[in-house]
């Protein structure tokens, strides 16, 4: 199968990357259009003429669905299905997934992406403020998983020596891309003229202002998260409310509960003073 032609060359311009908000599917192998998520479940299938189905209206053997909530986008795997990866990782179950991600599903490859709109300008390098190194990109996949690199001073990809995110891979750039603070955001920028190899959000790039939250790849498996931690911890606080929303709708059964447990103690001792009442009215009654 052939992509599809608007997805087949890669974007040479700026990208900019002001939120996740908007995800879509995006079918890397097949004639399939992207498919945008909404609130609810999206079914995929694997039909009877062996090919792969979306949404609803598609019959076949389901493998697994995209259910998007307020808590975000995550994956659930049908009962008895084997072989389901993220980011070459194995799912059982289920998995919280977040723009950029690669769903690896009998066999398709289907990337998570996040629509963009237009960049904004690029804020000036600071001098004193950048050197605060809580702002970091976390390895989230590939030999650089779990570790963190600060991005105080400006961060070299690429296969030199003197790369501080050395990525070793045959044909990769010496001198790949560049990470440079600005402000709350990061600035990535290709220095290598021929190919790209990068991607954020699942959409290839050569040049991006990066936000809290965003997922970066190079050479596809290695992938970088960025973290601003007090963006996150006010994404959080946001993300609270619903939180005890959703607690909420369970309160009634919850305090039912509560009062249930409540009750045992006395129900407890009127069985027992009942016994006792019994036994007496059996014992004087012998007499």
């Amino acid at each position: 199968m052939r992509k599809l032609a608007s997805e087949s060359k890669p974007q040479r311009g700026m990208l900019g990357s002001g939120g996740v908000e908007n995800l879509r599917l995006h079918f890397d192998s097949l004639q399939l259009p992207d498919r945008p998520l909404h609130h609810g479940v999206h079914r995929v299938v694997r039909e009877t003429n062996g090919m792969i189905g979306l949404g609803d209206a598609a019959q076949g053997a389901l493998l697994v669905q995209f259910c998007m909530d307020r808590r975000g986008l995550w994956l659930q795997v049908a009962s008895g299905m084997r072989g389901i990866h993220v980011n070459g990782r194995p799912v059982q179950r289920m998995a919280l997934l977040r723009a950029g991600d690669a769903v690896y599903v009998d066999g398709v490859e289907i990337l998570v992406r996040a629509s963009h709109q237009d960049m904004d300008a690029v804020p000036r390098a600071e001098a004193a403020p950048a050197d605060d190194p809580r702002i970091v990109l976390r390895g989230v996949g590939g030999k650089h998983h779990g570790r963190s690199f600060t991005l105080s001073r400006p961060c070299l990809v690429g296969s030199s020596r003197e790369a501080a995110i050395h990525i070793d891979e045959p044909g990769f750039a010496e001198r790949h891309a560049l990470l440079e603070r600005r402000g709350d955001r990061v600035l990535l920028r290709g220095l290598d003229q021929a190919t790209t190899g990068t991607r954020v959000n699942g959409q290839e790039v050569r040049d991006a202002l990066l936000a809290a939250g965003d997922q970066v790849s190079f050479d596809t498996q290695h992938r970088f998260v960025v973290e601003v931690p007090w963006l996150q911890c006010a994404a959080d606080a946001v993300a609270r409310p619903g939180a005890r929303a959703a607690a909420g709708a369970d309160g009634p059964a919850r305090a039912g509960s509560a009062s249930s447990a409540k009750r045992w103690p006395w129900l407890l001792l009127a069985a027992c003073f009942l016994a006792l009442m019994l036994a007496a009215l059996l014992l004087f009654g012998a007499g």
